[in-house]
């Protein structure tokens, strides 16, 4: 037994190694895509580049990176995925927030946004302990589930396109969204389809081979986007493919990076081939715009403005959750968003939970506490679907990080499905999926069992 623990921890060592580089190697690309943003003066009035404040703002990354340690030594879970697009937000903030133009306390932001990434972190990583299931889904309603889903998904879009159906391009998907008006109950049932549902069907369907259900899967995401007019909408079939292919060549935790680290790569490459005649202008910056700008600045320059607002006007206190609203006085009338869109050049600007829960509801010097208790959240999650493979865990979760850099915590629970996903994978049975490979992943993916051992 002892021969083969020995054996084991040199393997586990390198495999934590080759991960931390990995990460790393995903913060300098990411660290060179915000250098290219900045320079190119994409957000005039709110961050502009000064040569002079470059040092400062590498070695805030610099400072901030070793956090990618976290990632090596813990195990996989949902709060794994969505921890580590969390941690690229806040490194980004990191650097963007040293070219600031804004007015605001700059150095409570700092202090404030660390202790709430390292709050929110530790039990996203490591609170992973299985719950008890009280309630478990007979494995044969677990197997037509998928196809049940499917089928009422169907009917939802059917229903949708009566309201609204529209065949426009990216450049006019803002001009036609505003026009777009669902009933409220229906307008949610497709959010939930579009962010839970589908990719959860769809997870299910790889998992057990039914690649021709997969495909009507994303068929059925896609024709979502005619409806809704969403980016998200547009390219969450191409994203999940994508996850499914990333998760078929590599174990969970490296598919969580590579998922991030490959399309940014991407970018930076398309924008030095652009910058240098060699490849077609408007369908390099497209791309760079859509994944590098969307993905990696947007979410932390949501950091930027929320800090600024919020520094001269009141707190929500919570009120932008309709249900708190009805009984805490509220200063806005209108979503947040809005509020936004009026005071800055920036369109419906929402913003992920460290800027909604935490700065604008209670301000900067409590936001590591509403980062703590959002954290919990999120490891309630890793709780109701541990004993999951950590495959279908990353495919039916593959919209959610994506969801939650940009949505309050509390409308990616409600609005867009995350609880109705917690409560299907608590109830769903373990014996469902081949415990053989479950326990290979579980092997090779974290630390040794003690079975193993």
């Amino acid at each position: 037994m002892n021969h083969r623990l020995m054996q084991l921890e040199p393997d586990l060592g390198w495999r934590q190694a080759k991960l931390a580089l990995l990460a790393y190697a995903h913060v300098a690309i990411c660290c060179i895509s915000l250098y290219c943003i900045t320079i190119t003066d994409s957000f005039p009035g709110v961050v502009g580049f000064d040569k002079s404040h470059l040092t400062s703002a590498i070695l805030n990354v610099l400072v901030f990176s070793p956090v990618v340690i976290l990632f090596a030594i813990s195990r996989f879970s949902f709060g794994y995925l969505v921890g580590f697009y969390f941690y690229i937000m806040v490194l980004g903030y990191l650097w963007l927030i040293e070219f600031s133009l804004l007015d605001y306390d700059h150095r409570l932001a700092l202090i404030s946004i660390v202790l709430s990434a390292f709050a929110f972190l530790v039990p996203t990583l490591f609170i992973t302990s299985p719950m008890r299931q009280a309630v478990v889904m007979p494995a044969r309603a677990f197997y037509m589930m998928p196809s049940v889903i499917l089928i009422a998904s169907a009917a939802i879009i059917g229903v949708g396109a009566l309201y609204n159906l529209k065949l426009v391009d990216l450049n006019e998907m803002y001009k036609y969204r505003a026009e777009v008006a669902l009933p409220g109950i229906l307008r949610y049932a497709v959010w939930i389809v579009s962010n839970a549902l589908l990719p959860l069907a769809f997870a299910c369907f790889v998992t057990s081979k039914r690649f021709w259900q997969a495909g009507i899967a994303l068929v059925l995401m896609l024709l979502i986007y005619p409806i809704m007019l969403t980016k998200m909408a547009l390219f969450a079939p191409v994203w999940l493919l994508f996850l499914a292919l990333v998760c078929k060549l590599a174990e969970a935790r490296v598919a969580t990076i590579l998922s991030f680290f490959l399309p940014v790569l991407i970018g930076m490459i398309l924008f030095v081939l652009v910058k240098t005649d060699l490849f077609p202008l408007t369908p390099g910056l497209v791309y760079f715009g859509t994944v590098n700008t969307r993905m990696v600045a947007i979410p932390s320059l949501a950091l930027e403005i929320y800090n600024n607002y919020f520094s001269a006007h009141p707190l929500t206190h919570f009120c932008q959750i309709n249900a708190v609203k009805l009984v805490v006085a509220c200063a806005y009338n209108e979503p947040i968003w809005a509020v936004m869109a009026r005071s800055y050049d920036l369109g419906a600007f929402n913003a992920s939970l460290f800027a909604t829960e935490g700065i604008a509801s209670v301000g900067l010097v409590l936001a590591p506490v509403s980062a703590l208790g959002c954290g919990l959240i999120i490891a309630l999650g890793n709780r109701l679907s541990s004993g999951l493979p950590p495959q279908f865990v990353l495919l039916s979760a593959g919209l959610l990080p994506q969801v939650l850099l940009n949505v309050p915590l509390s409308t990616a629970l409600l609005t867009n499905g995350t609880g109705l996903l917690f409560l299907l994978w608590y109830i769903a049975p373990r014996s469902a999926f081949d415990r053989t490979a479950a326990s290979t992943v579980a092997v090779s993916d974290h630390r040794p069992t003690t079975e193993a051992a």
